[in-house]
């Protein structure tokens, strides 16, 4: 089944009840343009991805990630399949239906989800279509979940399972991170661990001072000084 798209002509179907939209509506659409953006940089340049706006179904898409796969672009109506899919999701509670195939215009085949945007009365207000073009070559598809040869891995992640662990075992690795750095004496080392927790973030969460404090044996009012001295720019203060 091809994917078709409407003309002018071709929106007076059995739609949901319309409704103007209001400007906490336009505010939620506006929030999923990073998705769009950030999606189409996971995925890659053979994922086309598009958001909705259901306020005018003529010109229904607001941001757009690798259109050429369909040749559309921001203006662009919505299809009828996704309306078919709006229809289904507007008279249930859920947001998204299975994975679909379809075929493009230009004849590839992609495999698709739509997912719906509700507003705060559940409305559905838009949705994020993902199209995946399946007749790219393989390896263009893997090589997009490889990293540069050129680019160094990036920093192990913490999937801890909870805000607790997260704390201890960021602590945990910038303990072994700062003792096997040989630039840092020994009697600077607990103000470095504090410096490196600083710039990570980790003093953004409540009682993590408290828990760094206790797990490096000073006093939680040495972890403040150390902060404000951070925050001042004095980063050559002595170890307490």
């Amino acid at each position: 089944m091809s994917e078709s798209f409407l003309t002018s002509e071709s929106v007076d179907l059995d739609l949901p009840e319309q409704h103007s939209f209001t400007a906490g509506d336009l505010e939620i659409l506006k929030s999923y343009e990073a998705v769009v953006d950030g999606l189409a940089l996971l995925i890659g340049s053979h994922c086309e991805i598009v958001l909705h706006s259901l306020q005018d179904l003529n010109c229904s898409a607001v941001r757009i990630a690798n259109g050429e796969h369909t040749g559309r672009k921001i203006g662009s109506p919505v299809t009828d399949l996704a309306l078919r899919r709006l229809h289904a999701m507007a008279e249930g509670d859920s947001n998204a239906h299975a994975a679909y195939f379809t075929r493009a215009k230009s004849g590839v085949l992609m495999k698709s989800v739509t997912i719906a945007i509700r507003n705060g009365q559940q409305r559905v207000i838009g949705l994020l279509c993902i199209n995946m073009n399946l007749d790219v070559p393989f390896s263009q598809l893997i090589s997009t979940f490889m990293p540069p040869e050129t680019q160094d891995m990036a920093s192990p992640v913490n999937f801890a399972s909870s805000i607790e662990d997260l704390v201890m075992q960021t602590l945990e690795f910038t303990i072994e991170e700062v003792n096997v750095d040989r630039s840092v004496s020994n009697n600077a080392k607990n103000r470095q661990i504090i410096l490196n927790l600083y710039e990570k973030g980790i003093f953004d969460i409540k009682d993590a001072i408290n828990q760094v404090a206790e797990r490096l044996n000073i006093s939680k009012h040495t972890v403040y000084l150390y902060i404000r001295q951070f925050k001042n720019g004095d980063i050559c203060g002595q170890e307490k």
